[in-house]
């Protein structure tokens, strides 16, 4: 019995899937790094005062935001020719430019959302001490609001995990492709997308069982 279920056609597809898996992580992980940093900035730029840096950043969230990430990732791979940006684009840097540009709209919410939820005492508290209004974001309000912005986050990676799947129409190799080029060959269709579909859940279901837990452990 052992030997028929590692020779059954959900098995046989882990191989293959596997290999897509890491390029899923690795464009999931890589695009969210580039992601915080971007969309901290713009995030920081929509509470400036300065009404163009403001200005710009507010563009930047609602155009990202209101268009899809798969034809975001179809402009950057197709779009951006490399006669039009003098460079060509491979299939794997597109996929984590999307990820990065995407995430970064909806992270620059985030941040500016649990900045702005510190109380205004903590402004002039840090004021009073004598610091400048840098040091006190610095040292007083960014480190109480990136408390608040661990759960969203992790919200955040489990929704650009998923959202990878959408760039197989460019051939990333991600697991959804790897999965569309074994069932090409096996014609084992529900059997490996079952897997596949078993493997985001091995990633998604924990991830939400850690952020609820520290969730309720940080107060947020």
């Amino acid at each position: 019995m052992i030997e028929a279920i590692l020779e059954s056609p959900y098995i046989n597809s882990l191989p293959t899937l596997f290999e897509g898996l890491k390029m899923t992580l690795l464009i999931t992980i890589a695009g969210l790094f580039l992601g915080f940093i971007l969309g901290g900035l713009v995030g920081l730029g929509k509470l400036s005062k300065n009404k163009l840096i403001q200005g710009i950043c507010t563009v930047y969230v609602e155009v990202v935001r209101g268009t899809p990430i798969l034809a975001q990732v179809l402009f950057i791979y197709y779009g951006l020719t490399e006669d039009l940006i003098g460079l060509s684009i491979n299939a794997l840097t597109a996929a984590i430019i999307a990820i990065t540009i995407n995430a970064a709209a909806y992270i620059a919410e985030i941040v500016r959302g649990a900045v702005y939820s510190i109380e205004k005492g903590q402004r002039e508290a840090g004021r009073s001490l004598g610091l400048t209004e840098k040091q006190t974001m610095r040292y007083i309000i960014w480190p109480q609001a990136f408390k608040r912005m661990i759960p969203p986050l992790g919200n955040q990676f489990v929704i650009s995990l998923k959202d990878t799947s959408l760039f197989s129409v460019i051939a990333v190799h991600e697991v959804l492709y790897m999965g569309k080029q074994y069932y090409n060959v096996t014609y084992e269709i529900f059997e490996t997308l079952v897997m596949v579909c078993i493997l985001y859940l091995i990633i998604t279901i924990p991830t939400s069982i850690i952020l609820r837990r520290l969730e309720r452990k940080l107060d947020v």
